[in-house]
């Protein structure tokens, strides 16, 4: 196997090629959809992934190392000036290991967030996120605790989501030992984990505790019962597409899961109002932009104050994509400026 450095520094040379290189490389034509232009970068990294076997036909722990490697090629470095430090806490399902981000000038006045990564509910670890996690801490300025959750399908559903809304408590109430906001947090997370911070305001709301500071919910997975517009016209996406998302619900909720549970598609919930306000974020290229924008119109129906951006020439898992993909890194340094706004109070 190549060196992940080696392999990182090929694909980052090949992606400094000018627009027209790398889209004759990728077939020779923009690719145009749905009202949107794919950025050419993405375009090219779509081309080279067709070598490789899709997803939809591994088995979840030879996925999870091909996810891996490939998100190692491509993330950005470690964001200068936030220093991390791993742990661990005990959930009801055993250990549940976290790391925290802490930004050398961290504001004590606003609450840390709590993030739950992407992969479906099946694939994904501590690292694939964590670039975010530290631009995210960084521009926000504020401890951020990411979350190692259970993953299907050795835990089924709601066992990530349980060790979620663990870490979240933990969080929360240990908050002053981070040099946050005592007693308070937000909570944020991408796809499956913009899913579990959705729901976990929810919840919050249906179990009388307190609502989270803030939520950001980054093309979050928000309705896995219905179909959308996009769910056809991004069809064969990358790097997520709807034969894989298939596979990951199919791991993720067993057999006798309720998709239309709003515990699993949060849309599905009859009242929105009352939840903390939302930082809603979606990529053009994505079979799940449809049910982001629709949950982030769905808050503001409801009364939540919302913020709402689609990244049209981005594609789902952006935020792990900074080293290869210039827009993704402004795109994650425009969301982690979101939350400080909001933080500062200043979210419309």
């Amino acid at each position: 196997m190549a060196d992940p450095a080696v392999q990182r520094a090929i694909l980052k040379g090949m992606l400094s090629l000018p627009t027209p290189f790398l889209r004759a490389l990728s077939g020779g034509s923009v690719v145009y959809q749905g009202g949107r232009t794919l950025d050419p970068r993405l375009q090219f990294m779509a081309n080279m992934a067709r070598a490789a076997p899709p997803m939809w036909t591994l088995q979840p722990a030879d996925a999870r190392v091909g996810s891996a490697g490939a998100i190692a090629a491509v993330a950005g470095d470690p964001e200068p000036g936030v220093r991390t430090e791993d742990l661990s806490i005990d959930g009801e399902g055993g250990p549940i290991p976290l790391r925290v981000y802490r930004p050398a000038d961290q504001d004590a006045n606003v609450p840390l967030i709590v993030f739950a990564h992407m992969g479906g509910g099946v694939i994904g670890d501590l690292d694939m996120c964590g670039v975010f996690c530290g631009i995210l801490a960084a521009i926000a300025r504020t401890a951020v605790i990411s979350v190692d959750y259970r993953l299907a399908p050795e835990h089924r559903y709601p066992a990530g989501l349980d060790d979620m809304l663990s870490a979240y408590r933990w969080a929360r109430d240990n908050a002053a030992r981070f040099g946050a906001a005592p007693d308070q947090a937000a909570v944020a997370g991408d796809s499956m984990g913009g899913n579990f911070a959705a729901v976990l305001c929810q919840e919050m709301k249906r179990l009388g505790e307190p609502q989270p500071a803030l939520q950001l919910l980054v093309y979050p997975a928000v309705d896995v019962a219905s179909e959308t517009q996009s769910m056809t016209t991004y069809a064969d996406a990358y790097p997520l597409n709807r034969a894989t998302m298939e596979w990951f619900m199919g791991h993720y909720m067993g057999p006798g899961a309720d998709p239309a549970d709003p515990r699993l598609s949060p849309i599905k919930s009859d009242d929105l109002s009352g939840l903390a306000p939302a930082v809603v974020v979606t990529a053009g290229f994505d079979p799940l932009v449809d049910q982001g924008e629709a949950y982030a119109k769905h808050l503001k129906d409801a009364g939540v104050p919302v913020i709402y951006r689609c990244y049209d020439s981005l594609a789902h898992a952006f935020v792990a994509f900074t080293g290869a993909v210039p827009c993704a890194d402004v795109a994650c340094r425009e969301i982690a400026g979101l939350v400080r706004e909001a933080f500062e109070g200043r979210l419309a």
